[in-house]
């Protein structure tokens, strides 16, 4: 079984080749084991076969199937699918502005010098107090005016009934007659325009003392001064332009501007909850009172208003404020953000249709609230899902 090497003088003992080609041959023809040679080139030694893991589901179709030995059954959570009466909720910053149907600009009827001033930004007037004083050449030409057409219709009726007279006792022709009513006309539509003019300027139209080229502004509405365009010295030459603009702050506007994915959740009526910077201990409860029809195509955001009573004038114009707009209460299907799990772009859960089966179905996701989702579409109430693990059966 052994051989020598004389020529050394030294034994040297080697494993025979025939018991190492048995060895392997009765390896290979079990198949459970496998033989390794020892480092002493002793004979091979056995060892054990290694234990494969269970598979973690097999497939039927689109139906997953978890055997009894799979790791996954330890990790699934599956729970019923529940309905909750949510009240949803978007809160957004806001602006207080005053009521655009409350609020006035003054601007001088005609062109002049600003002679004196006798308000300041930020006074509260009443209706009909004095604001400034405009020293026009255009007040004391129609002033002129009127008194001419008031003196030409004075001449005219004059000189109608002194014709009229005359054609009676065949003095006068007919046509002279006919000429002097229609002056007489003419000079009375004259005096028309002429005190028609004087009333949109805003002066009395026949002053005892006379016309005077000082006109006085006075405030067409209560409320504050908001704004101051015009100072003592300043000559006024375009009438279109606002000089004191005048707001009536008894009831001031709440602006929020809503993104365009969220225009859904606000509408006309809908309650709201408002915090202003200037008061945060107090929430102070509205209704919107206008969404607009137009989206700026600039900031893709939509103005929604809510109408405030203001008693002491306590919100001022300009003040931040945080708005929380209400929604209806409503009945929605809610799940766990742990059952959804994301595939190709779409969310998924694993409904159980048998026991330890499931089936993926895509759902669509209406919004988040905490740590649950609304289902829109895809479930419904009372139906069993995994709500921890499913990713494990995602493939």
């Amino acid at each position: 079984m052994s051989q020598s090497d004389s020529g050394s003088g030294h034994k040297v003992t080697r494993p025979v080749t025939a018991l190492v080609v048995i060895l392997i041959a009765a390896a290979l023809a079990t198949g459970g084991y496998r033989f390794v040679l020892n480092s002493s080139d002793g004979p091979a030694h056995a060892q054990a076969p290694e234990k494969r893991e269970a598979a973690p589901y097999v497939t039927e179709g689109s139906r997953l199937i978890v055997p009894p030995d799979s790791p996954v059954r330890k990790k699934l959570v599956v729970e019923a699918v529940g309905e909750k009466e949510i009240q949803r909720s978007l809160a957004l910053p806001a602006m207080v502005e005053a009521d655009p149907a409350r609020t006035v600009k003054v601007s001088t009827p005609v062109t002049g010098l600003a002679t004196d001033l006798k308000i300041h930004l930020g006074d509260r007037v009443t209706k009909g107090q004095e604001l400034a004083v405009i020293d026009s050449g255009d007040l004391a030409q129609a002033y002129s005016d009127d008194e001419k057409a008031h003196a030409t219709v004075k001449l005219t009726k004059q000189t109608l009934d002194r014709t009229l007279l005359l054609e009676k006792t065949s003095a006068a022709a007919a046509k002279d007659r006919e000429q002097a009513q229609n002056d007489y006309a003419q000079a009375v539509s004259e005096q028309s325009r002429a005190e028609t003019r004087l009333r949109s300027i805003g002066v009395e139209v026949h002053p005892k003392e006379g016309g005077s080229r000082l006109l006085v502004l006075k405030a067409p509405v209560a409320g504050s001064v908001i704004d101051l365009q015009i100072a003592p010295g300043a000559f006024l030459n375009d009438p279109t332009a606002a000089l004191i603009t005048i707001a009536n702050l008894d009831t001031i506007w709440v602006t929020a501007n809503v993104p365009e994915k969220d225009t859904a959740l606000v509408a006309k009526g809908q309650s709201a909850d408002v915090v202003f910077t200037a008061y945060p201990t107090e929430t102070f409860k509205g209704d919107v009172l206008f969404v607009s029809d137009v989206l700026d195509p600039d900031t893709r955001r939509t103005r929604v208003r809510v109408a405030f009573d203001n008693p002491g004038t306590r919100l001022k114009v300009n003040m931040f404020a945080n708005a929380t707009f209400l929604s209806p209460k409503q009945n929605m299907v809610v799940v766990p953000t742990t059952a959804l799990v994301l595939k190709d772009e779409s969310d998924r859960v694993f409904v159980e249709v048998a026991p330890w089966t499931y089936e993926p179905r895509t759902v669509v996701v209406g919004f988040q609230q905490d740590d649950q989702v609304v289902i829109t579409s895809g479930l419904k109430a009372g139906e069993r899902i995994a709500v921890r693990g499913g990713v494990l059966l995602n493939d």
